[in-house]
């Protein structure tokens, strides 16, 4: 009995795990956590960064048709896009301040200063008009930065990418965007004339 007793007792000894082998398998399984972790990182980044750009995409096509339609006016000079003079095509200068640009408010607060707000920037382009009135009796070139209402500091002109930019730098725009607007319905020149006058075809 004694020699059983024994027997059993060393057997229990021997079956559970010891401090060092439990302190070696929390030691490997930190380290596959800390090599996993900046992949989840990058990976929510990316993705919060797409849908990001995704909805900021859909704010540039609201701008634009609220363009095409009128429901943008050439007097309301703080929404409208502004005559872009630069030499070289689509770089107009960034805006100075987000507050006077058109707002896409897609969060339910008052106000367009959240993360999942937008401010478009537009900026038209054409030869032959010399004010907004007349750019939308012609009809335009049209160049659209969609900005995030909550950027603060120098804003910057050079359009993001998803992939590497983590949650994106917040003073560059979302999406950049060229387009062209055709001239207003009550009157002015047809499409081809428009396109004529502004790229120099006869």
């Amino acid at each position: 009995m004694k020699r059983q007793q024994q027997q059993n007792l060393s057997q229990s000894r021997d079956g559970g795990y010891t401090i060092i082998e439990s302190l070696v398998a929390m030691i490997v399984v930190s380290v596959l956590m800390i090599a996993i972790a900046p992949v989840m990182a990058f990976s929510v980044a990316t993705r919060v960064q797409a849908r990001r750009m995704e909805l900021a995409t859909q704010a540039a096509r609201t701008y634009i048709d609220a363009l095409r339609t009128g429901a943008l006016k050439p007097t309301d000079t703080e929404k409208f896009p502004v005559k872009d003079t630069s030499s070289a095509p689509n770089v107009a200068p960034a805006p100075g301040n987000l507050a006077n640009l058109y707002c896409v408010d897609l969060d339910e607060k008052a106000g367009c200063t959240g993360s999942k707000d937008f401010r478009v920037q537009g900026a038209w382009r054409s030869v032959s008009a010399t004010s907004n009135q007349e750019a939308k009796e012609a009809g335009y070139g049209l160049t659209v930065r969609v900005y995030r209402a909550d950027a603060s500091g120098t804003l910057t002109t050079t359009g993001q990418s998803i992939v590497g930019a983590g949650l994106g730098n917040p003073n560059a725009p979302l999406v950049v965007m060229s387009t062209e607007i055709p001239p207003a319905p009550e009157g002015g020149a047809s499409s081809y004339r428009s396109i004529c006058a502004r790229t120099g075809c006869k």
